[in-house]
C-alpha cells in the first residue's frame, strides 16, 4: 500500500533557509523598536481597536423568523409568558437541521474519497459503515424538520446559528473534496464534525427539556445515541488509518 504521508521538498520551515532566519529576526526587532517609539503607524493595537469598534456597531448575524403559522405564534407567546425565549430553541433547532443536512453531504464526499482510495489499494475503509452514518444523518435531518414544523416554525428558514454553522462547514467540505487530501486527513476532519455534533445534540436535549418539550427531548436522545456511535466509528477508522500509514 502506497503511503500518503511521505518525505518531500517541503520548503516551509525555517531550517530550509537558515541564512534568512537571522535577517528575519533583525527585521522583527527593528519593527518592535519602531512601535515602542510610536513611529510605526498601524500597530496591532490599532487593529484591535478597529475590531472592537466594529463589534460594538455591527448588527448580529440574521434573525429568527417570525412564526409563519397561528400555531407557531401561540406557542411562542406561551413560552414568552413563562419567561422563556422560544426563539433561542428555534435557532438551535435550525442550526442542527443545517448541520445534519451538511453532514449528509460531507459523508457523500468522504465516501467518494474512500472509494477512490480503495480502487488504488491505499486504504480499505468500510463503505457500509459510512453509508450507515450517512443514512442516519439524513434521518436526523428529517426528525428536525418535523420538530420545527410541529412547533410552528419554518424549517426552510436560515436561522442565525444555521448561518454560522454553514460557514464553519466550508472548511471541512474543502478538506474532503480536495483531491490532494488523504483518507486520514479526511477522517480527522470528520472527527471534529462528530465531536461538535455530539455536544450540540446534548445542548438541544437540555433546551427541549427546559421548554417543556419532553417528547422532542426523548426523540433527540435517540439521535444522540446514534451520534455517539458515529463518533466511535470515525475515531476507530482514523486510528486504523493512521496506524496503517505508520506501519
Amino acid at each position: 500500500m502506497a503511503k500518503s504521508t511521505q518525505m518531500g521538498m517541503n520548503r516551509t520551515g525555517a531550517q530550509m533557509a537558515p541564512e534568512n532566519v537571522k535577517q528575519m529576526q533583525q527585521d522583527a526587532s527593528q519593527l518592535m523598536q519602531l512601535q515602542d517609539t510610536q513611529v510605526q503607524v498601524g500597530s496591532e493595537f490599532d487593529a484591535i481597536e478597529m475590531r472592537l469598534k466594529e463589534i460594538a456597531e455591527t448588527d448580529r448575524v440574521g434573525s429568527v423568523p417570525l412564526p409563519g403559522t397561528v400555531k407557531g405564534a401561540v406557542k411562542a407567546g406561551m413560552q414568552k409568558m413563562m419567561g422563556r425565549n422560544a426563539e433561542v430553541f428555534i435557532d438551535k433547532l435550525g442550526e442542527r437541521l443545517a448541520y445534519e443536512r451538511t453532514g449528509v453531504r460531507l459523508y457523500e464526499a468522504l465516501i467518494v474519497k474512500c472509494r477512490g482510495a480503495a480502487q488504488e489499494g491505499r486504504f480499505n475503509v468500510s463503505i457500509d459503515q459510512l453509508l450507515h452514518i450517512h443514512d442516519e444523518e439524513a434521518r436526523h435531518f428529517k426528525l428536525l424538520t418535523e420538530a420545527m414544523t410541529k412547533l410552528g416554525a419554518d424549517p426552510t428558514a436560515m436561522t442565525p446559528c444555521a448561518d454560522v454553522v454553514g460557514v464553519q462547514s466550508i472548511g471541512i467540505l474543502q478538506v474532503l473534496t480536495d483531491p490532494r487530501t488523504s483518507i486520514p486527513q479526511c477522517l480527522n476532519a470528520m472527527l471534529t464534525v462528530e465531536l461538535a455534533d455530539n455536544a450540540a445534540w446534548e445542548l438541544l436535549i437540555q433546551l427541549a427539556q427546559d421548554m417543556g418539550q419532553d417528547d422532542l427531548a426523548e426523540q433527540f436522545e435517540g439521535a444522540l445515541a446514534a451520534e455517539e456511535e458515529h463518533l466511535a466509528i470515525v475515531k476507530q477508522m482514523l486510528q486504523d488509518a493512521v496506524q496503517a500509514e505508520a506501519g
